[in-house]
């Protein structure tokens, strides 16, 4: 049990009805999560409104409301508190209420459009063999040492982020590194978190479904960087064309890194990563352990150890010479990346490329994404990714866009993705590369808002034989 004003300290409180002088059991944003004496913040989210919940939540026992619209009624006995706007109220509450545990050990946020999974999981991996105690939060999984817990989105609610920070403080972990997705800085998850270091990976076309233009994107973004106290550290990729005004206002220590060129960290180093971006990759978890006080030359021995993430340019050979590719890539340069890296390594061999594209996102880049598998495969199979909510066929139609005008030889539209998988392996020759993109570690596709099991991986593995 916490006392209220424990839970509510730096909060500006509008209007109070009822008594402050309690003591809370649980923050809880779903009222299907509601114990005695929790307390329930009224989130205005995109698909619904915690408003609406209030009544439900108090007749199963919630003492506190905190909100922002007005409301009609005060029950007696319950105590209300208005704010300005509960979602930046909740990450504060949430860090209160976990007695502030980002406080307690280094937090490191590496946030980016592509790559942030691969570098907070390798920093994980290398931080683990270097012997720390270390957690670790992201798309794939949520880890505090070698314990796996599940995770639903990149960055996960404020109240979930700070108590899985405040479990890693009880394993005794020093280091926690973290995705910081777009969307969890513009929804203020992790509001009321202190970070010790920044890292951004590269910006490019994503989520304009969610932030309407480039530029609010770019800015969601920097703003992480804006905040980071002048004790932590902002490690930027210099090649990334805004990679520099990513930390023109930040306090923190400024650190570059960079292929080729001037920069804090440069050069190449010999990991078992393939592709020029996971050579970018490999730099930032090189500089990020350098600004942690890490010693260079230890470092870069554990590197040549680290193992590939699951999803991330993950590949098998078949016994008849063919190479299958999973990736998540699910942008514009994502794609290109790996095609890029494919096409380096393919000598006179075909690739054969699956993919499609999300249903209810951004769907400016997918003429974009088809006109990239065509320019850069020789056989580009056009399939459903995760549907969602949308119709497969539409998805597809808006894909078509990109190659209206040209030959539609190469190209082959399947909507099923099991077939289109089983149809890429079929036409694929000895020394040819099929690359399945878009779903990468994901353990299913979800049609008409169900998610029913699928594994490209498993898929790929079992038509190549």
């Amino acid at each position: 049990m916490k006392l209220l004003n424990d839970v509510i300290e730096n909060i500006q409180i509008l209007e109070t009805h009822g008594n402050l002088d309690v003591s809370i059991s649980s923050l809880v944003i779903n009222s299907n999560k509601i114990k005695d004496n929790s307390l329930f913040i009224a989130i205005v989210g995109n698909n619904t409104d915690g408003h609406l919940f209030i009544d439900d939540c108090i007749s199963k026992g919630v003492k506190v409301i905190v909100y922002q619209n007005n409301l009609d009624n005060y029950i007696q006995g319950v105590t209300y508190l208005k704010v300005i706007d509960t979602k930046e109220a909740l990450g504060i509450m949430a860090s209160n209420f976990y007695d502030h545990p980002s406080r307690k050990l280094k937090l490191i946020g590496v946030t980016g459009t592509n790559g942030k999974t691969t570098i907070a999981t390798l920093l994980y991996q290398l931080f683990r063999n270097l012997g720390y105690k270390v957690g670790m939060m992201g798309t794939v999984v949520n880890k505090i040492n070698d314990k796996l817990f599940d995770t639903e989105r990149t960055t996960p609610d404020s109240i979930t982020l700070n108590r899985l920070l405040d479990m890693m403080v009880e394993e005794g972990c020093k280091y926690c590194f973290m995705e910081v997705s777009s969307h969890a800085v513009g929804e203020k998850r992790i509001k009321g978190l202190i970070f010790s270091g920044g890292v951004f990976t590269n910006l490019t076309l994503d989520h304009l479904d969610y932030h309407k233009t480039f530029d609010n994107y770019r800015d969601i973004k920097k703003s992480f960087f804006d905040f980071l106290p002048e004790t932590s550290f902002a490690l930027s990729n210099k090649n990334d064309p805004n990679g520099e005004y990513i930390l023109k206002n930040t306090k923190a220590k400024k650190y570059f890194y960079l292929l080729k060129g001037d920069a804090d960290f440069s050069g190449y180093l010999e990991t078992k990563l393939i592709g020029e971006f996971n050579a970018y990759n490999a730099l930032a978890i090189y500089g990020t352990a350098i600004a942690l006080g890490e010693d260079e030359a230890r470092v870069k021995e554990e590197m040549k150890k680290l193992e590939p993430v699951v999803g991330r340019f993950q590949y098998i050979k078949s016994p008849s010479n063919v190479t299958g590719i999973v990736d998540y890539a699910h942008t514009p340069d994502a794609l290109e990346n790996v095609l890029r890296t494919i096409g380096d390594m393919k000598g006179n061999n075909k690739v054969i490329s699956v993919f499609g594209c999300g249903g209810d996102r951004d769907k400016t880049k997918r003429p974009i994404m088809t006109r990239i598998g065509y320019d850069m495969s020789d056989v580009v199979i056009l399939t459903s990714d995760n549907p969602r909510t949308e119709d497969s066929a539409t998805i597809l139609n808006d894909m078509q866009k990109g190659i209206e005008s040209l030959t539609q030889d190469k190209v082959l539209n399947i909507l099923d993705r099991r077939e289109a998988i089983a149809k890429a392996c079929t036409i694929a020759k000895s020394g040819d590369y099929i690359l399945l993109a878009g779903k990468g570690h994901e353990k299913y596709q979800e049609i008409n808002g169900l998610k029913s099991y699928f594994d490209d991986m498993e898929e790929l593995k079992k038509f190549l034989k």
